[in-house]
């Protein structure tokens, strides 16, 4: 068995690392020859201004008496300038935003797998290719850029990261910081010799990275009046910075201004996912090159009332926006040749690089590329541009996206088939280890024919992966479906004989079984994209103790089942992004916590008998050590919202209860007796601590409602083995985590073993997306952490959000521990990654290359999620055994020696 697991857990590895050479590969294409225009460019300097996280309609909708709160905008979008409404994409962060600003395309998804702290993967950029770029803002934005520049030309000026702290009485000082210190820079040029004359150069950037409106929106939504006040203080500081510029080049004219931001913000202060308030940005351009703002007169086609007060002809950012440009359309033209040109040449690259000599893609982009050459040599003698040859251009440019896409995803088709014929094959294999442990067939194994066909097979893979070149990568993936259908190939003869013994079996229960669980896996790939799924599932199942016959022999446990799930069904029905924080909450959950917690006690005064020294140990540690901290972490939400709303900072005995809680979650749990009951109890209290001080809502309720199901659980699975008369069955008040109980003794195998494997598997989803889902994963919201730190640090404060996921985990994994050493045995472990292996399959079936950034990234996600769940969760039993299992006895008691 310990070999079953290893064999499994590596192909689940395998598996899951498939994805990354499937899906998360970097489209970015290196090595291409750079294209430049011959004509003089209309600007020698830009100013790049990022407000980061302003809303496109707390910009742009003016107020109730019809003034702006962002005056000086408002003037240059109405009087000198071209404004529009910039579309992110999803995850609306601060890096992708950035990366699609200043290096022109979209986040590569291969950064998923290696970090966005610094540069996973190498690009170019606007800052790399300018002469100089002089930058100011925040440590986490500049050095990125910085970084992947060649020689040292971009100049980076940060303030401390220690400053950008959620708790702080006046974020907007960051914005201040940033604009005093372009003013002192300027100031400075003009009696530093050698820098003013490299301000005088062309090809100059400045960049502005605003992260005060952010932080305020994070602390104090962005419907607060530090948020719109830090948007009057940016206005100014723009109109100022502008005075500045312009004074120092003596109004020469030749200075561009684009002012946007890298995403919005939703009402409740988080970003990430794809709302209309997260993706919607303002964008105002103005200055060299830029069109003068334009009145119109007709309706214009864009309802989303930024247009109130001011009848303006607004543009949509895209592809090179040729209505922003003020320039002549030989200008327009050569550029719009030059962007097709280069995007040509990286298809090209990306073709040279696959070693393809497809006739049909060689000959259409050669054709199409001499066609547009006859056409431009002529731009100097026409008197005008034909519309023809901008359409030729944008022509090109279209096609060769496309031949992008089609070399990038060159060999999904063939590896995708690899990976689905290694899950279907290992599921067949679990099949059938099922069958042979606990089901009296006969084995006729017969090698020869297998093992003959498999080496060839193996031969022909191998000779077809080198004739394509393949990475060794592919190798392991094409070749790992040979064992394993091997393994499947020699236990053929078990089919045979479960084919002949078909008419024994009752039929129909196996095939109601059946159907049933084939529904249930189907309701669970249905819940990762409808939340509401859930809900239905624990509705049926809150009625299988009336349907199996069980309430009558344990009403009251049957009852507690049946409110239980329904109780816990109400979590998927709550929103999971646009909720206030509601403190008063976390404090309600503290007492049901303790409530439940008294209940249990009181209930099991006598059901679980222990030895006077284990009993009083066990009596302190609950009432005076658990009862008492989660009472403390049931107050401290609210004492440390309360500390920030009144500007006073977190307070500092807050944050020692908060990390200490944090620190001895897992430790004090080993202090108490490994009796069944009194271990989950305490194991329960001190995780339920933990995720009190990591809520801010209605989500604290979670662990207390998903605890009392999961003991409810384990005692009406007792009732359940009683009713089928399971021989070995031991009295719960009797079994001790601690003893050796052998887990992996065999028995025949009981229909019951699949509905106890599928309640295990439905209960870790709905401890996953129970309050959430992949939006609110990619949802960033600090204020779940506001108790154990609230300067910003993205790692230490996702690692405390990936342990607030993980705590409903632990809870469901205990509870599984628990009832395989009540006597469900191995018959679970293995049945669990039989059904478990269907989610992928579907998941692989369901991801998608094509249709918005979201659904592509989600589709990946689910995927991702479902494959490392597994993985994780055979990680996580490990942690579970020694959590339920082991004991900590910091103290003896002396012997005492008579003679």
């Amino acid at each position: 068995m310990i070999t079953f697991f290893l064999v499994g857990l590596t192909v689940h590895v395998v598996f899951f690392l498939s994805i990354f050479d499937i899906y998360f590969t970097s489209p970015l294409v290196h090595g291409m020859t750079p294209q430049a225009t011959s004509l003089a460019p209309p600007a020698s300097r830009l100013v790049l201004v990022v407000a980061d996280g302003l809303r496109a309609d707390s910009l742009f909708t003016l107020l109730p008496n019809g003034s702006s709160r962002a005056p000086y905008l408002r003037s240059v979008l109405e009087e000198k300038g071209t404004w529009g409404v910039s579309h992110t994409r999803v995850p609306t962060e601060s890096r992708p935003g950035h990366v699609a600003l200043i290096a022109g395309f979209y986040e590569d998804v291969s950064a998923v797998a290696k970090g966005w702290k610094e540069n996973p993967v190498e690009f170019d950029s606007v800052f790399n290719e300018s002469r100089h770029t002089w930058s100011w803002g925040s440590p986490d934005i500049l050095p990125m850029f910085a970084k992947g520049a060649s020689g040292d030309h971009v100049y980076t000026y940060t303030y401390p990261a220690q400053e950008e702290d959620f708790a702080s009485t006046d974020a907007s000082r960051l914005d201040s910081w940033v604009f005093s210190q372009v003013k002192s820079f300027f100031q400075l040029a003009k009696s530093n010799s050698s820098l003013r004359a490299s301000l005088l150069e062309d090809k100059n950037v400045f960049f502005l990275h605003l992260l005060g409106i952010d932080t305020n929106g994070h602390a104090h939504r962005p419907m607060s009046q530090e948020y719109l006040d830090n948007i009057g203080l940016v206005d100014t500081g723009v109109a100022e910075l502008v005075s500045i510029v312009e004074d120092f080049f003596d109004y020469d004219g030749r200075t561009a201004y684009v002012f946007t931001s890298d995403h919005g913000m939703t009402n409740w202060g988080s970003h990430g996912a794809g709302h209309p308030s997260e993706t919607l940005t303002p964008l105002i351009v103005w200055g060299a090159g830029v069109h003068n703002a334009q009145r119109v007169t007709e309706p214009q086609p864009y309802n989303d009332g930024y247009l109130q007060g001011a009848e303006l002809m607004k543009c949509l950012n895209g592809v090179l926006p040729l209505p922003y440009l003020n320039n002549t359309d030989l200008f327009k033209a050569e550029n719009m040749y030059t962007n097709a040109i280069q995007v040509l040449e990286q298809f090209k690259m990306k073709m040279t690089q696959k070693k393809e000599t497809t006739l049909s893609f060689r000959s259409f982009f050669a054709a199409l590329h001499s066609l547009l050459k006859l056409p431009f040599y002529l731009l100097n003698a026409l008197p005008f541009i034909s519309p023809y040859q901008i359409s030729l251009c944008q022509s090109l440019i279209s096609y060769s996206l496309e031949g992008l896409v089609y070399y990038h995803t060159y060999d999904r088709f063939f590896l995708g088939c690899s990976v689905v014929l290694g899950f279907v094959g290992w599921t067949s294999y679990v099949v059938l280890v099922i069958l042979k442990t606990h089901a009296s067939l006969n084995r006729h194994p017969s090698l020869l024919k297998q093992v003959r066909l498999c080496m060839c097979v193996t031969v022909v893979i191998t000779v077809f992966l080198l004739i394509q070149r393949s990475p060794v990568t592919y190798y392991i993936y094409c070749l790992l479906p040979v064992p394993i259908w091997y393994s499947v190939l020699k236990e053929s003869g078990m089919v045979t004989d479960l084919i002949h013994s078909a008419p024994s079996l009752p039929l129909w229960k196996c095939f109601v079984y059946f159907v049933l669980v084939a529904f249930g896996i189907e309701l669970l790939v249905v819940s990762f994209f409808h939340r509401a799924m859930l809900t239905v599932g624990l509705a049926i199942l809150s009625i299988w103790p009336f349907m199996s016959g069980l309430f009558g022999k344990a009403k009251f446990r049957s009852l507690s089942w049946f409110l239980g799930c329904l109780f816990l069904a109400l979590f998927p029905l709550m929103p999971v992004v646009g909720r206030e924080p509601n403190i008063h909450l976390v404090t309600c959950a503290g007492l049901l916590t303790l409530f439940t917690s008294v209940c249990y006690l009181w209930s099991s005064r006598q059901r679980t008998p222990l030895h006077l020294s284990d009993r009083q140990q066990f009596v302190t540690q609950v009432t005076t050590v658990h009862m008492f901290h989660v009472a403390v972490c049931a107050y401290v939400p609210s004492l440390t919202h309360s500390s920030l709303q009144q500007k006073q900072g977190l307070p500092l005995l807050n944050q020692i209860i908060s990390w200490i809680t944090l620190g001895s979650s897992m430790l004090v749990p080993l202090l108490s007796s490994t009796r069944i009951f009194h271990r989950l109890l305490s194991i329960f209290l001190s995780l339920t601590a933990t995720y009190l001080l990591l809520s801010t809502g209605s989500e604290a309720l979670f662990p207390p409602v998903l605890s009392w199901l999961m003991f409810v659980w384990i005692n009406i699975e007792q009732e359940a083995m009683l009713a089928q008369g399971v021989s070995g069955r031991q009295e719960l008040s009797t079994i001790d985590f601690s003893a050796n109980i052998d887990i992996a003794k065999i028995r025949q195998l009981k229909l019951d073993d699949i509905r106890r494997s599928y309640f295990f598997v439905f209960f870790i989803i709905t401890a996953f997306f129970g309050t959430g889902n992949i939006a609110s994963i990619n949802s960033f919201d600090p204020a779940s952490v506001y108790c154990f730190l609230t300067v910003f640090n993205p790692f230490i404060m996702g690692g405390l959000m990936m342990w607030k996921v993980i705590i409903p985990f632990i809870i469901v994994m205990c509870t599984f521990e628990t009832i395989q050493v009540t006597g469900c045995e191995l018959q679970t472990i293995i049945n669990f990654n039989s059904i478990s292996h269907s989610s992928p399959q579907h998941f692989f079936f369901l991801v998608q290359d094509y249709g918005s950034w979201l659904d592509i990234g989600t589709s990946i996600s689910h995927y991702v999620i479902v494959m490392s769940m597994t993985i994780f969760l055979m990680l996580l039993s490990v942690v579970t055994h020694i959590l339920t299992s082991q004991r900590l006895i910091l103290w003896r008691r002396p012997k005492l020696h008579f003679p």
